[in-house]
């Protein structure tokens, strides 16, 4: 069974940094993608950064040149470091995993992609 557990979020002001942590284990397969999600009240979950097994990394639009994904050479630890944080990136952050041929047919970016969910870390970005 995989786990994902989510470490890091918090509140900060407007232009600060975090840093997110996803410890994941269980994984009977290396085939996989990690990616980080985001779901604000009210809104869709949506895709913020995502891995494949091969190391590419996509981003989404609204974080670019401001957050970066990065993982431990083991593949068990899965960071995102967030910088110039802005108040509309305030959601709930959810660490996820899912095999390469599900994310490979609706994009690396797409929830439905993923079938594995860490319990989520807030994020709080004042003016």
């Amino acid at each position: 069974e995989v786990q994902l557990v989510e470490t890091g979020g918090g509140s900060v002001q407007a232009g600060g940094s975090l840093t997110l942590s996803c410890v994941a284990s269980g994984f009977t397969d290396k085939d996989y993608c990690m990616a980080w999600f985001r779901q604000a009240p009210g809104k869709e979950r949506e895709g913020v950064a995502s891995i494949g097994s091969a190391g590419s990394i996509n981003y989404a639009d609204s974080v670019k040149g401001r957050f970066t994904l990065s993982q431990d050479n083991a593949r068990n630890t899965l960071y995102l470091q967030m910088n110039n944080l802005k108040p509309e990136d305030t959601a709930m952050y959810y660490c996820a995993a899912g095999p390469t041929s599900a994310t490979l047919i609706v994009g690396p970016l797409q929830p439905a992609g993923y079938s594995d969910w860490g319990q989520g870390t807030q994020v709080t970005v004042s003016p």
